[in-house]
C-alpha cells in the first residue's frame, strides 16, 4: 500500500507524542500573542505550563465564530501583520466577514495537506486535475490548487462557472482528477447529457467534492453518471480551508483527518461535554501547527462522529464520518429533528425524482412546516406524466413521496413537484433551504 508520507501510519503513542508537542506549543503561542486568548485562558484559570497531556485540551475554552466577527480583521493573529502572506475569508453576506490569515509556513503545510489528500482520493503526480472550486476570499479553489501543483498534478485553475467551456476543457485537456462542489460536478454531468455528451465517455476517474453535504445517494449518483470514484474531502476556512478531513479511494469508509495538524473532538451542542468515539455530536478542532491564526478548541456547528480505529486501507489517521449537516441548518418539524441532507438521501432513492430540491420553511402559528419542492426526472415527466403536473399519476408519486419521509424520517410535510430544470442550479455550495417564516425572505445555505 502506497501513502504520501510516513505521518498517516504512525502509532497511537507516536501520534499521541506529535500531537501534544505542537499543542502546547499552540496553546503557550495564543497566550502570549493574543489578547484575546489569554483573557479566555484567565476566565477559566488556565495557564499553559497547565496543559500537559492531549487530555488536558478539555480545561480549555472554545472558540466560535462570532469570535472571529468580533475580533475583525487582525485582533486574533498571532504573528505581526508583515509576517502574513495571504487572507481569506468568508463572504460576509450576514455581517462583517471572518477573516483568517497564513504566514508562508502556514502555506507550505496546507499544500502539503492537500497534497496528502490528493494523493489519498487516488492523484498522482503527473495527473490533469481540474479545480471547478472557486477561486478568490473561498478556500476550496485556492486551497485545493495549491495542494496539486505540490504534488505535480497538471493543474487546470478553471473556478466555478462557465459550465459549457468547462465541458470543453475536459473533452480536450482529459483530467483524470475533477474537484467542485458535488451539486456543481452534477450540473456539469447534466449540462454534458443536454449536449450529446455520456459524462462516462470523459476522462474523469476520480472526483474531491466538498463544501456541502451530500449524501450516500448523491455519491452513487455522481459514480455511476461519469463512471468514476467520488471522495468526501472536508474543511472549513477558519481552520485552514480543504484538507481538515479527506476520504481514502480504498475504502470510502469517514474521512482521515490531518491529524498531525488539527486535533479533533466531538462534543455535546447543548451541555457542552465530550463525547466519546461513535457518538454523534458537534465537531471541534484546535489548530496544532498554525502560525498566523491558530483557532483553540473551534466549534465548527457541523455534525459528524469520530474513529480512532485503524482503516483498512492501513491509515492510522482518524476519522470522521461525513457530516450530516450543520447544527443551525437543523429543522425541527413537529419536534422531530431533521437535517436537508436526510431528506436528501430519501428522495434520491426514488427513480421518479431528480437530485435537484429545496425546503421551504414556513409558519403555521406557534409551529414551523416544512415544503418540499423537488424536481422531477425528464424520462418520467415525458413518459409517465405526458408533460402534465395534473396527471393522475402525480398524485400518486405526491403520496408515495410523503409515506416514504414519513415512514424513514417521521416527519409529514407538503410536496410540490417541479418540472425538469425548474430549480435555480449553483455554481458554488447549493441552497437547499428557503425561509419564508418572515416576510423578508431569507435564503440560506
Amino acid at each position: 500500500m502506497a501513502f504520501y508520507d510516513q505521518v498517516e501510519t504512525l502509532s497511537l503513542e507516536e501520534k499521541e507524542k506529535l500531537q501534544t508537542y505542537h499543542l502546547k506549543s499552540t496553546v503557550k503561542l495564543v497566550y502570549e500573542n493574543v489578547p484575546f486568548y489569554r483573557k479566555a485562558f484567565q476566565e477559566v484559570d488556565v495557564k499553559p505550563e497547565d496543559i500537559q497531556s492531549l487530555n488536558d485540551v478539555q480545561k480549555l475554552p472554545f472558540t466560535q465564530k462570532h469570535h472571529l466577527r468580533e475580533n475583525y480583521p487582525f485582533h486574533l493573529l498571532a504573528v505581526p501583520l508583515n509576517e502574513v502572506v495571504r487572507l481569506h475569508g468568508s463572504s460576509g453576506t450576514s455581517g462583517k466577514p471572518t477573516v483568517v490569515a497564513y504566514t508562508q509556513k502556514d502555506l507550505e503545510h496546507w499544500s502539503s495537506i492537500i497534497a496528502r489528500s490528493i494523493y489519498m482520493a487516488g492523484g498522482r503526480k503527473g495527473d490533469l486535475l481540474h479545480n471547478a472550486y472557486g477561486y478568490g476570499l473561498f478556500t476550496g479553489g485556492l486551497g485545493l490548487h495549491g495542494g496539486s501543483e505540490k504534488l505535480g498534478c497538471v493543474t487546470v485553475p478553471i473556478s466555478g462557472g462557465n459550465t459549457q467551456r468547462q465541458i470543453t476543457l475536459i473533452q480536450d485537456f482529459k483530467p483524470r482528477v475533477i474537484c467542485g462542489t458535488p451539486s456543481y460536478i452534477m450540473n456539469i454531468g447534466e449540462t454534458m447529457k443536454k449536449m450529446g455528451i455520456d459524462p462516462a465517455s470523459t476522462s474523469i476517474q476520480y472526483a474531491i467534492l466538498g463544501s456541502e453535504p451530500w449524501s450516500e445517494e448523491m455519491r452513487k449518483n455522481l459514480e455511476t453518471m461519469f463512471n468514476m470514484k467520488a471522495m468526501d474531502i472536508y474543511g472549513l476556512s477558519e481552520v485552514i480551508g480543504p484538507g481538515v478531513g479527506m476520504e481514502c479511494v480504498e475504502c470510502q469508509n469517514g474521512l482521515h483527518i490531518a491529524d498531525d495538524h488539527f486535533y479533533p473532538e466531538i462534543i455535546d451542542p447543548i451541555t457542552l461535554e465530550c463525547l466519546p468515539d461513535g457518538e454523534e455530536g458537534e465537531l471541534v478542532f484546535t489548530t496544532l501547527q498554525k502560525e498566523a491564526l491558530p483557532v483553540i478548541r473551534y466549534r465548527t456547528g457541523d455534525i459528524a462522529s469520530l474513529t480512532r480505529e485503524p482503516c483498512e486501507c492501513g491509515r492510522t489517521t482518524a476519522r470522521m464520518s461525513r457530516v450530516k449537516g450543520r447544527v443551525d441548518d437543523m429543522l425541527i418539524i413537529r419536534g422531530v429533528n431533521v437535517f436537508p441532507s436526510e431528506i436528501e438521501q430519501c428522495i434520491l432513492k426514488m427513480d421518479e425524482l431528480d437530485c435537484h430540491y429545496q425546503l421551504h420553511l414556513v409558519k403555521n402559528g406557534a409551529l414551523d412546516e416544512v415544503a418540499l419542492h423537488v424536481e422531477l426526472k425528464d424520462e418520467y415527466y415525458t413518459l409517465d406524466l405526458h408533460g402534465d403536473l395534473n396527471h393522475p399519476h402525480a398524485s400518486l408519486l405526491k403520496g408515495k413521496i410523503q409515506q416514504t419521509l414519513k415512514q424513514e424520517m417521521l416527519v409529514s410535510m407538503d410536496v410540490h413537484l417541479k418540472e425538469p430544470g425548474t430549480l435555480p442550479r449553483f455554481e458554488g455550495k447549493a441552497k437547499r433551504i428557503v425561509d419564508k417564516r418572515k416576510s423578508n425572505e431569507r435564503i440560506s445555505s
